[in-house]
């Protein structure tokens, strides 16, 4: 397999370029310090270290783990999952289903990733270390509409589990729940109980992403509440875990841009200071991460971000000074990829579990090869596996890439996409028995709709054979260009804008992918055609 989370991968550090650099160089950070989509953030710290785990959904492998020194600069070092379970299940895209908000926890040595599958339950994984191999995902609790696990084990030992629901497959939700597990978080201990309902609550409604806490002898609930694009963060405490619990507002957007800020993770600093970091839903850019300073207030309740009223609940900030910590180096996840490692880099991801023989690097050429994979159906590419995407980046950036394409089969095609529910393709694409060069537009893909050809160019026949240069930019607005060049040519950018567009719960993504739009699947005397790509390149415009 191109990923592994039992052997680190080698990631080429020329390929880890900063397209967003929240470190303003002047004591002071920006927010969002990570301008790409890691949803529903968790964030707890070890020592000097600070781990953060996300949501990933149907993307494979998971649960991206995500290190710091400082709170601000975030390196990706790997994946707690390195495909979904049941297996069978999301061998497909489940656009929308999968891995939702998780937790992540430090306990008797070992890590502790508790998430949830809304259609099975909720799962728990363990690792020695962050960076290694993580246990096989164990079922929790069974059920449909279980989500957004966290647990507490308390000074006693026990284990308690907090969790909301989703009324899409549960029939309910504005409810947080309490169930007590083992010791070893295996399974349940007696029965669960709801200790807070929002409908209780005046004006709460989808309380969510709960994350329990011990501290100054309460019981701190931080939950989400409002809904994603449009709400805030409460905090609830109670001296009893069972409840009854107290609560108010701590963060809103009052006058910021910073819309629905909320589900995230309380930290603390060696140097005693507390931080919040929480997500922002971008459309097309998925749900960016923010960091917000966080102080106890003298009745004893936190306020998040900066004052704005006497009682307690906060603002974003757009720009504070740098948590008083040693800074670290100007890293960023990694967007680019040399094909220099044995591995794929950990910025990719496919759309469901895919099978070993779909990508294979090279590190001698430094290449990628993708192989033509069948369409499930020829007029879209919304509900195959193959694509291999990673998440954008920044507001603007550059994406190349090379690509030769061997092509034994009309209508094979390979290029470089940005997808969501509408997606558009650059690439080649063989018609007639000749590699034209293609440009691919499909709207409301998660409604059935076909792919359209807008552009198509005969390639000369000296080209064939060599490779040619795919170029996308994307401009604040996520506003999408797609341009190519082959040997000896000037490039060409096609007039068309493309305008790209969020997923089921994600942003849009980009990247490759390698398709047979023939049925027919490759036999001994008509082998899978296959694409070659050559440094991928991604950078600032």
């Amino acid at each position: 397999m191109p990923h592994s989370s039992s052997n680190p991968v080698l990631v080429d550090t020329a390929s880890v370029h900063t397209v967003w650099q929240p470190d303003l160089g002047d004591g002071t950070y920006r927010n969002p310090v990570l301008y790409a989509d890691y949803s529903d953030p968790d964030v707890i710290r070890v020592g000097d270290d600070f781990w953060m785990v996300a949501s990933s959904f149907s993307h494979v492998p998971g649960l991206p783990l995500l290190h710091s020194r400082d709170l601000v600069h975030w390196s990706l070092v790997n994946h707690a999952l390195p495909c979904l379970i049941p297996r069978a299940h999301f061998a497909r895209p489940r656009h929308g289903g999968g891995v939702w908000a998780p937790a992540i926890r430090h306990h008797a040595g070992r890590y502790w990733i508790f998430y949830p599958d809304p259609d099975f339950g909720i799962y728990v994984l363990t690792a020695d270390h962050p960076r290694g191999r993580w246990s096989d995902p164990h079922l929790v609790l069974a059920g449909q509409g279980l989500i957004d696990p966290c647990p507490l084990w308390d000074d006693d030992g026990r284990c308690h589990l907090i969790y909301a629901w989703a009324r899409s497959r549960s029939g309910r939700c504005n409810v947080l729940t309490l169930q007590e597990l083992s010791p070893d978080a295996r399974g349940p201990v007696g029965p669960a109980r709801d200790i807070i309902c929002g409908e209780h609550l005046p004006g709460a409604h989808t309380l969510e992403g709960p994350k329990l806490h011990w501290r100054d002898g309460w019981y701190w609930v931080f939950a989400p509440g409002g809904g994603v694009a449009t709400g805030y963060q409460t905090v609830f405490r109670s001296r009893r875990i069972e409840g009854p619990y107290s609560g108010r507002i701590v963060l809103a957007q009052a006058d910021t841009p910073v819309n629905g800020p909320h589900q995230g993770a309380w930290v603390d600093t060696p140097a005693g200071e507390h931080w919040f970091l929480h997500f922002q839903e971008l459309p097309a850019y998925g749900r960016v991460v923010h960091l917000q300073p966080m102080r106890w207030r003298a009745d004893g309740w936190p306020e998040i971000g900066t004052a704005v009223d006497a009682a307690g609940c906060g603002r974003p900030v757009l720009r504070h000074a740098m948590p008083r910590l040693p800074p670290d180096p100007r890293i960023a996840p990694p967007a680019s990829d040399h094909f220099s490692s044995p591995n794929l880099g950990y910025q990719w991801q496919w759309q469901g579990n895919p099978d070993p023989d779909w990508a294979q690097v090279d590190p001698a050429s430094r290449t990628l090869r993708l192989r033509c994979v069948p369409l499930l159906n020829a007029a879209s590419h919304w509900d195959v596996s193959h694509l291999l995407l990673q998440k954008f980046p920044a507001p603007g950036f550059i994406a190349e890439v090379d690509l030769r394409l061997d092509a034994r089969h009309d209508g094979d095609a390979a290029g470089l996409m940005v997808f969501g529910c509408d997606y558009a393709w650059i690439g080649l694409r063989r018609i007639g028995g000749r590699l034209h060069a293609v440009f691919v537009r499909c709207e409301n893909a998660h409604l059935g709709s076909s792919e359209r050809t807008l552009e198509q160019h005969l390639l000369p026949e000296k080209i064939d054979g060599r490779s040619i240069r795919l170029r996308l930019e994307v401009t604040p607005g996520a506003l999408c260009r797609f341009a190519w060049s082959w040997p000896d040519t000037p490039r060409v950018t096609l007039e068309t804008i493309f305008p790209a567009r969020s997923s089921r719960w994600v942003g849009a993504k980009f990247g490759l992918f390698a398709s047979a739009y023939a049925a027919s699947p490759p036999t001994p005397d008509s082998p899978a055609s296959s694409a070659l790509f050559r440094s991928f390149d991604v950078s600032a415009p």
